[in-house]
């Protein structure tokens, strides 16, 4: 049995309901049922004391004894009960279930695509009136180069570097660039490469929906040992110190940038309005943003950026003239 962390996380959701069914299993049995050494059990049965419910207090935590061989576990109930979800998490699920499926050879293999359809299946019938919901949601196809992720795979596979055509967001410009990869991310539903870009000499995410041409070049990746994999724990945008926060107020037919551009705080304003806040650290794609948006939104801060924004259109409306 492999070691890696996410091996040992699932083994511990499986001990917990094996031993409360089990009590006064020993020590050689659990190991031996688990396929793990005896050392390596009483390094999870330690780990119990740490876990439980929210609130980490004592009576939320597990208790496990295994004095002289024989285990037992308490106050693990809640572990215990079979996991029920609600309608909107259960919706939730299965539309990224179905956007996952979506991605070409993201799972590659019949075993990776019939584990995903397998998956799907059941979520689908115990969930019920929240599976007919999923299928009323359109998962379209990302616009990207559909080659970009086979090549990205196939650069992965030989440690070779990519050249990216790369549109950014953040910028609204479109770069060339040469990449070492790193890994492939599934985040918040869509593909990610993280790689070492050599235009900035950084880690950078890229994502492949945005990447218009890719191209595997004849050249060993390289990339540098100080070279750190993106921390994701606290979300897939960081901003910087200097960023710039911008407030937006947008009409219902502009609603869709609170969904393409992250944004720190969206407020519903009623009547399919929102105000949205994001920072970035350049502001004039912000600007170019709300002349494209015309009617359908305007940026309310800060005062110097309402200001560049008018310019802009007062210039766009006197070539008019």
């Amino acid at each position: 049995m492999r070691n890696g962390a996410s091996d040992r996380l699932a083994r511990l959701l499986a001990l917990v309901p094996y031993l409360l069914a089990r009590p006064g299993a020993r020590v050689t049995e659990v190991a031996a049922a688990f396929g793990i050494d005896e050392e390596r059990l009483v390094d999870d049965l330690q780990l119990l004391f740490v876990c439980g419910l929210p609130g980490h207090m004592p009576d939320d935590l597990i208790e496990a004894s295994f004095e002289g061989g024989v285990i037992h576990v308490g106050n693990a109930d809640a572990i215990a009960r079979p996991l029920r979800l609600g309608a909107d998490e259960a919706l939730a699920l299965l539309v990224g279930l179905r956007a996952l499926a979506t991605v070409p050879d993201l799972l590659p293999g019949e075993l990776g695509r019939d584990a995903l359809d397998r998956t799907t299946a059941k979520l689908e019938a115990a969930a019920g009136d929240a599976a007919s919901a999923a299928r009323g949601v359109e998962v379209a196809d990302a616009p990207g180069d559909p080659a970009a992720l086979p090549l990205v795979r196939e650069a992965l596979a030989e440690g070779r570097r990519l050249h990216l055509r790369y549109w950014s967001a953040g910028r609204d410009e479109v770069t060339e660039r040469d990449v070492d990869p790193m890994r492939l991310l599934v985040v918040e539903g869509r593909p990610y490469l993280e790689g070492w870009c050599r235009r900035v000499d950084d880690v950078r995410l890229f994502r492949l929906d945005r990447v218009e041409r890719a191209e595997v070049l004849d050249v060993a990746a390289e990339v540098p040992a100080t070279a750190q994999p993106r921390e994701l724990d606290a979300g897939l945008w960081q901003p910087g110190e200097s960023d710039v926060t911008v407030t937006l107020e947008l009409e219902p037919g502009g609603r869709w940038v609170s969904e393409y551009y992250p944004c720190e705080r969206v407020e519903e304003l009623g009547e399919g309005r929102l105000r949205v806040e994001l920072r970035t650290p350049q502001t004039g794609w912000v600007a170019r943003l709300a002349l494209r948006l015309a009617g359908a939104g305007r940026v309310v801060a800060p005062p110097e950026l309402v200001a560049e924004v008018h310019a802009s259109a007062a210039e766009a409306l006197a070539s008019y003239s």
